[in-house]
């Protein structure tokens, strides 16, 4: 395993995502790797970061009244006369089920929150590690016919990969992250001075994918866009207006 290779599977080894042999292959190179060492060593020390000053949120409210709605419409129905004989058991049954109901609304939406929260995070994460360590790329080019092939031969998907010169944001590069577990595509621009990570990856076609709502974590705002079978996150620290953009024009050459 060399020092590119590594590199690339510094995160999935510090979460204990790798399987036996490559973890193996790592803990070797990075016994006889003092550069790839620090680099791991950074990766701790920023993971503490995380852990210790990224805040954490409550579910937000229009999921409780979502949920309410969700109940109120699973024990809507006609009325029943008291005097029926079996009315406290159909009761029962209906208050068993507007619970079940509930648990599963409650369950799923926080777990859909939580996902969307998780990803966000780690978007955000990738972008402040690749900054401070200064590996924002791993090809650097504008043009797209070699960071497309370059990124293509490392995953099991092709990106889309176009340059905004004209319009403002220009391509500089592309480079290999992490992203929920899985590798991803990372797509990196300029806005004037600012660098602008775009993590490209598909659409699981199990689970459609809704817009998130632009967001801003620990200072750098993100922007999330869907077009042609593949979805982006942008992290950066410019306008959300200027952020939005470059996702629109991704996702409009992307459909």
């Amino acid at each position: 395993m060399d020092c590119h290779e590594t590199t690339a599977l510094l995160q999935a080894y510090s979460d204990d995502e790798l399987d036996p042999v490559r973890s193996a292959a790592m803990e070797r190179h990075l016994i006889g790797c003092a550069e790839c060492a620090a680099r791991r060593d950074e990766l701790a020390k920023l993971r503490a970061r995380i852990r210790n000053e990224v805040p954490y949120y409550p579910a937000p409210q229009p999921v409780r009244a979502r949920a309410l709605a969700a109940i109120e419409a699973a024990t809507a129905g006609p009325a029943r006369p008291r005097r029926e004989r079996w009315g406290w058991l159909t009761a029962g049954a209906l208050a068993g089920s507007a619970a079940t109901v509930f648990a599963w609304f409650i369950g799923t939406a926080a777990l859909e929150w939580q996902a969307t929260s998780d990803i966000v995070t780690e978007a955000v994460a990738n972008h402040s590690r690749a900054t401070l360590g200064n590996r924002l790329v791993d090809v650097a080019s504008s043009d797209q016919h070699t960071v497309k092939p370059w990124l293509s031969a490392r995953l099991d998907y092709s990106p889309p990969v176009r340059d905004f010169k004209e319009d403002g944001f220009p391509l500089v590069g592309g480079r290999l992250d992490y992203l929920d577990g899985r590798p991803v595509a990372t797509l990196v621009y300029k806005y004037r001075e600012h660098t602008i990570d775009v993590f490209m990856r598909p659409v699981d076609s199990g689970k459609p994918t809704a817009l998130r709502r632009p967001t801003t974590l620990r200072g750098f705002n993100v922007a999330h866009g869907s077009a042609g079978g593949m979805e982006c996150w942008a992290v950066s620290d410019v306008n959300m207006d200027v952020l939005t953009s470059l996702v629109q024009h991704l996702t409009s050459t992307a459909s």
